[in-house]
C-alpha cells in the first residue's frame, strides 16, 4: 500500500482475514507513475512471484498501477483478470474482455491486475472479533518513500458541479409547469 497512516485500518482488516504480513509505505498517492515506482522498491526486495492488485484504485481510476509495476519489475502482466490457476510456474487466467472472455498462460514471475469475479463473493469475508485481535500482533511495516521523479502534477481539482434540485409538480397544474420550462429550464 502507498499511503498514509489513515490507510492503516485497511491493511488491519486485511491481516484480519488471512494475510500474513503488510507494508504500507508512507507517501500519499499523487499519481500512477509515483505508486508503481514506489511499490517497484517493495516488490524486488521482497523477491514476490505473484503481485494481485485490484483494477482501480485510489490512482483515479486510472487502472494503471499493475501495468506500470509489472513493467518497471520485468515480470509478466494480466489484466482484467476473473480468474486464474496455478501450476507449478505457469498460470493460467481468465481476463474479461469487450464481448467475452479470454484465457491466457504465462509463467511467473506475474502481476495480476484483478477485477470483480476473480474472488468468489461466497469467499469474501469480514473480520471476525479473534482475526482482528490476532491482527494486532502480524507486522505491518512502514516504509519510507524512495526518490522518484513524479511524472506528473496535479493543477487543479474541482468538484463537479452540485446537480440541481428536482422540482415535483402536480399534473393538474399545467400553468406552474409551462412558467417552470420557460423562466428556470428555459427551454420553451
Amino acid at each position: 500500500n502507498v499511503g498514509g497512516p489513515e490507510t492503516e485500518s485497511t491493511l488491519r482488516k486485511a491481516l484480519a482475514i488471512g494475510a500474513d504480513e503488510a507494508i504500507r509505505v508512507n507517501m500519499p498517492a499523487t499519481d500512477g507513475f509515483s505508486v508503481a515506482k514506489q511499490l517497484e522498491k517493495v516488490a524486488n526486495d521482497g523477491n514476490y512471484d505473484l503481485i494481485i492488485a485490484g483494477r482501480e484504485s485510489i490512482d483515479y481510476n486510472g487502472g494503471m498501477v499493475p501495468g506500470m509495476l509489472a513493467s518497471l519489475i520485468g515480470a509478466n502482466f494480466v489484466n482484467n483478470c476473473i480468474g486464474l490457476e496455478l501450476e507449478g510456474d505457469t498460470v493460467t487466467a481468465v481476463r474479461e474482455i469487450d464481448g467475452g472472455k479470454e484465457t491466457v498462460k504465462t509463467s511467473l514471475p506475474l502481476v495480476v491486475g484483478g477485477q470483480k469475479g476473480l474472488v468468489e463473493e461466497s469467499d469474501l469475508r469480514i473480520p471476525n472479533m479473534r482475526g482482528i485481535m490476532m491482527a494486532r500482533k502480524k507486522p505491518l511495516a512502514v516504509l519510507e518513500p524512495v526518490e522518484s521523479d513524479n511524472k506528473t502534477s496535479v493543477a487543479s481539482f474541482e468538484k463537479p458541479a452540485p446537480k440541481g434540485a428536482v422540482k415535483l409538480v402536480d399534473a393538474d397544474n399545467v400553468d406552474e409547469l409551462i412558467n417552470l420550462l420557460h423562466n428556470e429550464a428555459k427551454v420553451i
